[in-house]
């Protein structure tokens, strides 16, 4: 696909008055320049967005649209694309470890040398380009009992929290659905999640507490956030059903949510994780942007 043509998508959704748009499209103006009005937000969600989710739009290109709707980050990046964004003024509000997937992970013990590697590589790369937070996946259950799985990752994740500590990077552990998009996955339920990262005992492990995933497997969200806000660090958002545009085409509140989580006293970062289901992708993630801003 030709450059021109990937520009093009990235700018569908946007609101462009004629004179800007006939400019564009004559390659006169940039990503950024196109967008008619820089949204003006009060910012007490601190809001970014997983790259995967509009990936197809070239990073740089996305990070200027990115700061153009007033995210303050990109989520999910690897460590060759962390200059891209930070460069532009964003930050990497999460950051992935090459070789440490969703599974094979710390449910298996055969694994845990690999995945100490993996992280310990990773780590200091991520202190000294201003990455703070490394995401972390439990891996699938594979006939493994939840209590063995809980010791499993026990004793991994504590491995390369040393790293994490040092160089004062907080490693991130992930809740997924097992039901709808992770089967078998085992950091399925809050609680589980939530007494691993008590019981380890370290500053710098915390939980990602994805509300999409979550109100798949428990519901009560805002009374799990409350009740697990001390473990908490990052939050993602998206609609159910089907992971979409978080707006009234679905069933969460986010507004509520979003004013449940302030009220924690949470002030680390909110990313969104949706996929856009409209041809208007950026103009989805722009009101994703405005629902949360509370």
């Amino acid at each position: 696909m030709s450059h021109s043509i990937t520009r093009r998508r990235a700018l569908q959704g946007l609101a462009l008055s004629g004179a800007a748009a006939f400019a564009f499209t004559r390659g006169e103006l940039s990503a950024q320049e196109a967008v008619a009005e820089t949204l003006k937000l009060k910012g007490n969600i601190r809001q970014s967005v997983s790259y995967w989710c509009f990936g197809k739009i070239p990073l740089d290109e996305f990070a200027d649209i990115c700061k153009k709707i007033g995210l303050v980050g990109i989520d999910l990046l690897g460590p060759d694309q962390w200059e891209t964004v930070t460069s532009k003024g964003l930050f990497v509000t999460m950051g992935n470890v090459p070789g440490a997937g969703i599974d094979p992970g710390f449910s298996s013990l055969k694994e845990h040398d690999r995945l100490v590697e993996c992280f310990e590589a990773v780590i200091p790369k991520a202190a000294k380009a201003g990455v703070s937070n490394v995401i972390c996946l439990s891996g699938n259950r594979h006939g493994i009992s939840d209590e063995e799985g809980f010791e499993n990752c026990f004793k991994g994740i504590k491995r390369i929290l040393p790293a994490a500590e040092k160089h004062g990077v907080k490693i991130v552990l992930e809740l997924l659905n097992s039901r709808v998009d992770h089967r078998d996955y085992l950091a399925d339920h809050t609680a589980w999640a939530a007494d691993l990262v008590r019981k380890i005992g370290s500053e710098n492990l915390t939980l990602l507490y994805d509300i999409y995933h979550m109100q798949i497997m428990e519901g009560d969200l805002i009374r799990t956030i409350q009740n697990n806000a001390d473990v908490i660090g990052h939050y993602h958002t998206g609609g159910n059903p089907g992971r979409n545009e978080i707006d009234d085409t679905q069933e969460i509140n986010y507004p509520a949510v979003m004013k449940a989580i302030l009220k924690t006293g949470y002030k680390g970062f909110v990313a969104h994780e949706f996929v856009p289901k409209r041809d208007d992708k950026i103009a989805s993630l722009r009101q994703a942007v405005e629902l949360c801003d509370v």
